[in-house]
């Protein structure tokens, strides 16, 4: 699996902090801007993507303002957006670099920035891949980056926007940020309902595997190891995210209004969830691993079990055949009319009695 190792840039040992350097895959789309400005009574949705409409909004404005950015593999966007909204460059140098742990931090300008992932599974190849959000909240706007993909994964919040649907409308900044945190960490649900399923159909096959079943196709140490590999990134990737909540809720930022705590407080009980899920099926996977080479250990036993008693009823037959194979002349049997069926027949009976004796042992 080479998705870990697709990163086509690197910050070079030595660069000034600071430095904006795109840390990701090739992107062959250029960066969308959206800026969609709602309260509880319209909303608008300013499409067009040209930064000049992408300011600091004043004070006195009635709209929260949130800026959607759709790309951060062009830094010369990102630097430029920096320096509307007079970003730290620190904090666009962790905007733009994928590798980034999740993490949140408060700057001296007033704002805060979270970071963290998202997280897609492929059905065709069981891969679990992770994508770049950065979030950076003001005292009346939201600024959210994302990687390029195939569709905007914020959709659902846009679309609650615009239906006037629930309580984003009603309430400010912070609580789009927690609407959007909660989107992700409710995709890791489904990223987990997508592991358990692998894990319950590996485990049949070996359960099957284990009492004879015909036609199941055996698994292989590839795939329990791939699960687990899985389930390590998966872990990597959340694991920093329940710290970065706490330390939300504890420090009692001011861009954080005391009536979106309980919120934060409920994610933050669902990303431990996540966690404990994740910690489970790790579990699970040394089990698997046991059972599975249990039953290969079984299967071999069993090959050699009936190679053994091949080679017990043969042996005699070996051994009479190798002694009338020897090529004397004062061998008696050797001129007995009868003495080549009186050996057959002496053959199979020796035979015979072994096969009745190990069945009567319970060897076969």
């Amino acid at each position: 699996m080479s998705r870990r190792r697709y990163k086509t840039g690197q910050k070079q040992a030595g660069a000034s902090p600071g430095t904006i350097t795109y840390v990701g895959r090739e992107v062959a789309h250029a960066t969308r801007i959206s800026r969609i400005e709602y309260n509880a009574a319209e909303y608008h949705i300013d499409g067009s993507g040209r930064l000049s409409n992408c300011r600091i909004p004043a004070a006195s404005t009635p709209f929260v303002t949130w800026i959607d950015v759709d790309g951060i593999h062009q830094p010369q966007v990102i630097e430029a957006l920096g320096q509307q909204f007079r970003l730290h460059p620190l904090l666009l140098e962790d905007v733009v670099n994928t590798e980034q742990k999740p993490k949140s931090e408060a700057y001296d300008d007033g704002v805060l920035f979270v970071t963290l992932k998202m997280l897609h599974c492929h059905n065709r190849i069981s891969e679990i891949d992770a994508e770049h959000i950065s979030f950076v909240l003001g005292p009346n706007y939201l600024i959210s980056f994302q990687e390029e993909r195939t569709s905007d994964i914020f959709t659902p919040v846009l679309d609650r926007i615009k239906a006037s649907a629930g309580k984003t409308r009603r309430n400010g900044p912070d609580y789009l940020l927690y609407a959007l945190m909660d989107l992700i960490v409710d995709r890791y649900f489904e990223v987990l309902d997508f592991i358990g399923n692998q894990l319950d159909k590996l485990e049949d096959r070996i359960v099957q595997v284990q009492v004879g079943g015909n036609g199941v196709q055996q698994p292989t140490l590839t795939e329990l190891y791939s699960l687990k590999r899985e389930l390590t990134y998966t872990r990597r990737m959340v694991w920093p995210l329940r710290d970065m909540i706490g330390a939300l809720i504890r420090d009692e930022h001011p861009l954080i209004q005391p009536g979106t705590l309980p919120y934060l407080r409920d994610l933050y009980d669902h990303v431990t969830q996540v966690i404990e899920t994740i910690d489970s099926y790790r579990e699970l996977i040394p089990g698997l691993m046991d059972v599975y080479l249990s039953t290969m250990s079984n299967r071999m036993n069993s090959v050699m079990k009936t190679l053994t008693i091949f080679s017990a009823i043969f042996m005699p037959l070996t051994f009479i055949a190798g002694i009338y194979g020897m090529n004397f002349d004062n061998m008696p049997e050797l001129k007995t009319p009868n003495g080549y069926f009186i050996t057959l027949g002496v053959m199979a009976a020796t035979a015979a009695g072994l096969i009745i004796y190990f069945r009567r042992r319970g060897w076969m």
